[in-house]
């Protein structure tokens, strides 16, 4: 009986790509298939997978391949090239685990212990969003939440730097598979930048950042968490609507600067999280003003009340002012998040402020009836408590 594409398909589906749980075709890697007589023509998109990576790939598949009765031999097409992900797992890889939404829905398995996951987002880089995601969460901590932080900015991962783990690599716990977070001032850490080179350029199509997102979530062991902030890559891609349609999100916080054009992507942003039926919990001015530390004279550098009046227009609350502040610059390059520190300034107030309205809108959502029974409840509540704050 001659050999079929769909018999190929389902042998390559027991090749798992090195560190990840799911296999080549899942990944989208296997791009054509080429039968003739007993010989297979395969052509595989390796090409931005490291070498040794896909030369494993590629002898697996020839080992699996042929044991199928009448294969002769099997061929790597010229599309097949090399160089792609680091591995998510340090050592050892963990087998699937069965999912509850195996066709792409929520999945109550991925983080099941923990209780609120937000957002922080911007619709454009270079806003200060994974600086106000690193304070959130430390300043959650210092308010006594269980608080983790999730670096899911596949591209440009910093929550290594801003935490002091740059040169950290997380072990395994050897019963459950699953990576273990660092604990950092409090907050439980894990970030794709603590499993590949500092300098390594990741390069990945769509599936591969979806996956990626999948496995820092379900295979690292955050344990029991109040809330998960999770830093989200700018814009409005695959890795936000990854998060919004596999997790519960309780909301999101969206981060912008006051210059019209950094407005005018974080419109784009809140756009979004509605579309997929997240609330958006308010809009933060990062950048706000400046105010020299010589003569105290304040400097609108970027101009100044345009979160707050985009904000009014969206009808989401304006969750306040974080003034550009040289303390906030150094603490995130030394790996001391400025939340951290004990003194009194505008800066510090303004994350613990935000995180206690963040604290007491969840404690009060956990009270109704069921998720559905307030649409948009904890948004109304939020922008009551940060609107009352002191």
């Amino acid at each position: 009986m001659p050999l079929t594409e769909e018999q190929i398909l389902e042998a390559l589906t027991r090749v798992s790509f090195p560190g990840f749980s799911r296999n080549v075709v899942e990944l989208g890697l296997v791009r054509h298939i080429g039968i003739d007589g007993d010989a297979i023509r395969l052509d595989l998109d390796l090409v931005q997978v490291p070498p040794p990576v896909a030369e494993r790939v590629q002898l697996e598949v020839q080992r699996t391949l042929g044991t199928l009765d009448g294969v002769g031999k099997v061929e790597f097409g010229p599309g097949t090239a090399a160089g792609s992900p680091p591995s998510l797992r340090v050592v050892g890889s963990a087998p699937p685990r069965p999912s509850a939404a195996a066709s792409g829905g929520l999945d109550s398995q991925l983080i099941p212990h923990v209780r609120h996951t937000i957002a922080v987002a911007s619709g454009k880089g270079g806003v200060g969003k994974s600086t106000v995601a690193v304070n959130l969460a430390v300043a959650l901590a210092r308010n006594g939440a269980r608080t983790g932080l999730l670096d899911a900015d596949i591209y440009g991962p910093s929550i290594p730097l801003m935490t002091g783990l740059k040169h950290e690599r997380p072990l395994m716990d050897a019963q459950t598979q699953q990576l273990l977070p660092f604990e950092r001032f409090g907050v439980r850490v894990m970030s794709l930048g603590f499993l590949m080179d500092p300098e390594e350029a990741v390069i990945w199509r769509g599936p591969m950042v979806m996956k990626a997102i999948e496995q820092l979530l379900r295979d690292v062991a955050w344990g029991e968490l109040d809330i998960l902030i999770v830093d989200m890559p700018p814009g409005t891609g695959d890795a936000q609507l990854t998060l919004s349609q596999r997790v519960r999100l309780s909301g999101a916080v969206i981060v912008t600067t006051p210059q019209d054009v950094a407005l005018a992507d974080a419109i784009k942003g809140v756009a979004m999280f509605r579309k997929v039926g997240v609330p958006v919990l308010g809009i933060v001015e990062n950048m706000s003003y400046f105010n020299c530390p010589h003569c105290n004279e304040r400097s609108e550098i970027f101009g100044h009340g345009g979160g707050k009046a985009q904000a009014e227009r969206l009808g989401v609350p304006f969750l306040g002012e974080i003034p550009l502040d040289a303390s906030i610059r150094s603490s995130g390059d030394t790996g001391e998040p400025v939340a951290v520190s004990a003194d009194e300034n505008a800066v510090t107030t303004a994350f613990l402020r935000l995180a206690r309205g963040l604290i007491e809108a969840t404690r009060l959502e956990e009270g109704s009836e069921s998720p559905e029974a307030d649409k948009g409840g904890l948004f109304e509540r939020f922008g009551k408590i940060w609107g009352g704050a002191d």
